[in-house]
């Protein structure tokens, strides 16, 4: 009989420890609800339209209602006008399903402000599977959110922005070919080419072949130091000043006692005018380099100046292809350069080629550039070819030794040919 008491006391005392410790089990879970930052709430699955049973401190902070003012309410009335419908249908449809859904939706506080919530629900099951209650955590990602539409903003204003310059790149661009050749001169007797082709929209590369008069054609290329637009800019000034249009005469010069009243001024005169009128400015770093020739048709002679320009490709009908050497400061580097013609007599068959240092210095994944010599290789390789078709099988041998589809600098190739009578 004392052993049987013992045991009821026994099993007495343990229900009585398993309680105290299932109820500070309790107590330490209900503390920790109470000190978490986010908000939380525990929602009744079987009452009327999900009523909050529970809400901890967080939830007061974060949306300024008290836990009295929210017991028996949904949740629902933390939304508002601005609330997107999509999310909130979302929300509904989770809890009606009985699945963890997580949303970030916009909520409102009881002092009307509003709050990005990113909002996590999960059902609570008993131990037949069945959905009980719902608990709601709650955080506010206001901050973040704003961060993200101020960095859409910012992305759309330079996006906008990058359009506005790409279109005026563009527009740069197809102002600077239209400067370019749009017919060649085509005398009795003679040929030529060109080929142009930028890096990058825009170039520091010029070029022209023109009409002097009923005996004389002028052909120039030119190179201006750097990229981009200050580039192009100097590039296309050059284009304009290079002509022979009223008020800018500097292929020609004014002389009353020519009929047509003016003349036209020797290479040396048009470089020199060049110098006086582009000085080096140190703040851009600019200059430029420039091979500016006349050619008489009925000499076959060519009459130029280099300005520290890449010699010139000279491929006669009888002989192989030669670098003829030339020499001079770059346009604006010093104020007296001592700019001297050079002449260069041609025979029927002979080819000739302005080209820029884009071509020699094209440069392999080594590091190693196409240099002279492989440019005269492959002007000799494509001297059967037409005048226009050497001129682009030329780049095209140096496309294949830099192994790019592109090139670091401008390329430009003027060529002249002087037919047989064949």
């Amino acid at each position: 009989m004392k052993a049987l008491t013992g045991l009821r006391a026994w099993r007495s005392g343990k229900r009585a420890l398993m309680s105290r410790g299932l109820e500070t089990d309790l107590l330490l879970k209900n503390r920790a609800l109470e000190a978490t930052a986010e908000g939380i709430v525990i929602t009744d699955a079987s009452g009327k339209d999900n009523p909050i049973i529970y809400a901890n401190a967080g939830f007061e902070r974060l949306t300024g209602y008290t836990t009295a003012e929210v017991l028996g309410h949904n949740c629902r009335f933390l939304q508002g006008n601005d609330t997107d419908p999509e999310t909130k249908e979302e929300l509904k449809r989770a809890i009606r399903e009985r699945r963890p859904c997580t949303v970030e939706i916009l909520n409102y506080r009881k002092d009307g402000s509003r709050f990005w919530n990113r909002l996590s629900v999960t059902p609570i099951l008993d131990d037949d599977g069945e959905t009980t209650h719902f608990i709601g955590v709650q955080s506010d990602v206001t901050e973040r959110r704003d961060a993200e539409a101020a960095l859409r903003i910012t992305k759309a204003e330079l996006e906008a922005a990058n359009e506005h310059i790409r279109f005026d790149l563009d527009t740069a661009a197809r102002i600077q070919r239209a400067l370019l050749p749009m017919s060649l001169p085509e005398p009795r007797g003679y040929r030529f080419a060109w080929h142009f082709l930028p890096s990058t929209q825009l170039a520091g590369d010029t070029l022209n072949v023109l009409w002097l008069g009923p005996d004389k054609v002028a052909l120039y290329i030119a190179d201006v130091s750097g990229h981009g637009v200050s580039a192009a800019l100097l590039s296309v000034t050059l284009s304009r000043w290079l002509s022979t249009t009223p008020g800018q005469l500097s292929l020609l010069t004014a002389d009353s006692a020519s009929p047509t009243g003016y003349r036209i001024s020797a290479p040396v005169e048009v470089v020199e005018r060049l110098n006086q009128q582009f000085p080096f400015d140190a703040r851009t770093g600019q200059y430029f380099t420039l091979i500016y020739g006349i050619l008489s048709l009925s000499l076959r002679e060519f009459r130029y100046v280099s300005a520290g320009h890449p010699p010139l490709v000279h491929l006669p009908l009888e002989g192989a292809a030669r670098a003829v050497s030339t020499e001079g400061f770059p346009v604006g580097l010093v104020r007296t350069p001592g700019y001297e013609e050079r002449v260069m007599q041609l025979s029927p068959g002979d080819r000739l080629m302005l080209v820029t240092d884009g071509l020699t210095e094209a440069a392999n994944p080594a590091g190693e550039q196409f240099g002279e010599q492989r440019l005269l290789e492959a002007a000799e390789t494509s001297r059967s070819h037409s005048l226009e078709r050497q001129l682009d099988e030329i780049v095209e041998s140096a496309r294949c030794w830099c192994s790019c589809p592109g090139f670091d600098d401008d390329i430009s190739l003027v060529g002249l040919e002087v037919l047989r009578a064949d």
